[in-house]
């Protein structure tokens, strides 16, 4: 059983519409692979718009601590506010009470507290879903806003659709990773057989692709990259290919500017179902198949 990741270094390079044809192409394409598919952006999942699934099992994630005050035992001494440096305990009418969403969990007032009426409780920060999608089944979440702990939750995910494919004998699991460098990218490139980065030919789309290849450079993860809307700006297209040339990383192949993706969204499929013979699909059904070989995976004719 495989691992691939599709990540970008930012947001907004094509890199879930880049997911959802590699989920439709593992279905449905000339050479099927039994896939498990885990959408690892928890703070934006978007890939459920595309792939329409049928939620088969909701769970809670349960995050970070929060403070909590009694009411009935609270002094009004506010020496919690003192101590607070996040300016998370409100006060109305010697009323205290903890904006949840302020709080960081540092329990320094749970401390500070002289009557003991600061406790810390465990909160509800997202859940997480079991679906069924026309491609195969899935796995995905979502993390409430202004909450932390996506990282653990994107683990989550993952060890979920990877267990799935274990016990039923699934040949890949396919993660439509987050944007960025940070710990939740961590997390979704960790222990992937291959990440397939998606970049754009702009001046922060090259500068962040170089920070995401550092990144799966440095946790060991092998690495391709495509370049999507290459034709919009070819001499940055180019400047892509010869860093990849240069630093010995593997290109994938060049996605066109196409209509033909945004019609896709609208109408809420994959571009490679809605338009096959498309330019873009075309280019994706290529990157596929280099994304399969560098896999290991035999032609299933």
């Amino acid at each position: 059983m495989k691992q691939l990741v599709v990540l970008s270094g930012k947001g907004g390079t094509g890199k879930t519409s880049l997911a959802a044809a590699f989920a439709h192409l593992a279905s449905a394409g000339p050479r099927p692979v039994a896939a498990v598919l885990a959408d690892a952006d928890v703070d934006a999942a978007n890939l459920e718009l595309v792939l329409d699934p049928i939620i088969k099992g909701e769970q809670d994630f349960w995050g970070g601590k929060i403070a909590s005050i009694d009411p009935l035992t609270c002094s009004g001494c506010g020496d919690c506010i003192q101590v607070c440096r996040f300016d998370a305990i409100l006060e109305a009418g010697g009323i205290f009470r903890v904006d949840p969403i302020a709080c960081d969990g540092c329990a320094a007032c749970v401390y500070e507290c002289p009557t003991g009426s600061i406790t810390m409780h465990a909160q509800v920060v997202g859940q997480w879903y079991h679906s069924e999608s026309r491609f195969g089944p899935l796995y995905h979440a979502a993390l409430r806003p202004a909450q932390e702990n996506s990282g653990k939750l994107v683990t989550l995910v993952k060890q979920r659709a990877r267990l799935h494919a274990m016990d039923q004998g699934y040949d890949l699991v396919l993660v439509d990773g987050p944007p960025g460098t940070g710990c939740p990218v961590i997390s979704a490139a960790s222990g992937a057989d291959l990440a397939l980065i998606v970049t754009e030919p702009t001046v922060s789309g090259v500068h962040d692709m170089r920070r995401v290849l550092e990144t799966t450079s440095h946790f060991g993860v092998r690495s391709l990259v495509c370049i999507n809307k290459a034709d919009l700006y070819p001499q940055g297209a180019q400047q892509i290919q010869d860093y990849c040339r240069e630093h010995e990383v593997e290109f994938a192949g060049a996605i066109p500017f196409d209509p033909a993706i945004t019609e896709a969204m609208v109408q809420g499929q994959p571009v490679t179902a809605y338009r096959p013979g498309s330019p873009a699909s075309l280019a994706l059904h290529e990157i596929w198949q280099r994304a399969l070989e560098s896999l290991q995976f035999e032609s299933q004719s």
